[in-house]
């Protein structure tokens, strides 16, 4: 896609957290032991999946698709964030500001498919056990993760492709440490109404309709297990998909705030927290939440650290 005449700017300034210059160093430490916690958990999930045979299940294939997603996630982020820290130079190339905008929204497009595949095999596992394994094999889990990732790129692939129609001539300086797409059409000099529809349909979209699917999902969910006669037996089936429910409303919670509350009511320090929730911490929360929420998953850890001691 050609950039178009108009546009003056040829780089951006991530803004960051430059206002706590006196907390640079211990800010620098903190997120990169975030991010090598986040990576380490996210690589540590998947070789469990890989490693025991009880977790070759679609659950876990789902999960470990979603840690590995995670790793992706986190680091098309931090490593710009964490080079924040050290270098008063803040300059980012337009190219490079929309590549990162590229993998960052193919991310979370993905994440949101992901989510919702993850609830749906948890219903047909509880609302449809009988017939759990004949549906949910090997071939329709790779097909869900597959139209996952390939939608997911395919819709950031359009969103982004309609940022080089805006024109940038004016300030540059994006309040953010990463390549906002908020930010990025605040900064456009010549507001053009159908391109912000496109990515504002397209981007509502794709967070509200599998967000909906998990609602309704789960609602369903919870009918059925409403309906099991014992005690054990409700607990035992709303343990199986407790983790993915906690996973879903840290998630979509801080997406919702930020979308949901006027602009005007947020300050950039609130709207930045915001967005280092689902873009830096969510990563890291994931694997802990499945860690300590499941016990097949603890079982396997106990498993591999027995054989290595």
């Amino acid at each position: 896609m050609q950039w178009k005449n108009e546009t003056s700017i040829t780089k951006f300034i991530l803004l960051g957290f430059g206002n706590l210059n006196e907390f640079q160093i211990l800010l620098f430490v903190l997120f990169l032991v975030i991010y090598v916690l986040t990576v380490a958990g996210n690589l540590l999930m998947i070789a469990l999946v890989a490693y025991d045979q009880h977790l070759h299940t679609p659950m876990y294939f789902f999960l470990g698709n979603l840690s590995f997603l995670e790793t992706c996630y986190t680091s098309v982020i931090s490593p710009r964030l964490l080079a924040g820290f050290l270098v008063e130079d803040r300059r980012i190339f337009f190219r490079d500001c929309i590549t990162q905008l590229f993998f960052f929204g193919a991310s979370a497009s993905i994440e949101c498919f992901l989510l919702a595949v993850m609830a749906y095999d948890r219903y047909l596992a509880i609302c449809n056990p009988l017939s759990y394994k004949v549906i949910m094999n090997f071939r329709v889990c790779l097909l869900l993760v597959s139209a996952s990732w390939i939608t997911g790129f395919s819709v950031s692939a359009l969103v982004v492709g309609m940022v080089p129609q805006l024109n940038f001539c004016g300030p540059n300086e994006i309040n953010n440490f990463f390549c906002d797409m908020v930010e990025l059409l605040k900064l456009s000099c010549a507001k053009s109404p159908l391109v912000e529809m496109i990515i504002l349909v397209c981007c509502s979209l794709i967070a509200l309709i599998p967000f909906l699917f998990i609602i309704v999902s789960y609602v369903l969910i919870l009918s059925a297990i409403q309906r099991i006669a014992s005690f054990a037996g409700r607990q035992k089936a709303f343990s199986t998909c407790a983790s993915h429910l906690l996973v879903v409303s840290l998630y979509y919670g801080t997406i919702i705030i930020m979308h949901m509350a006027p602009s005007a009511d947020l300050s950039p320090g609130f709207h930045k927290t915001l967005s280092l929730m689902y873009t830096v911490a969510t990563p890291m929360f994931n694997p802990i939440i499945y860690s300590l929420k499941n016990q097949e998953v603890k079982g396997a850890f106990r498993k591999v650290m027995m054989q290595n001691l």
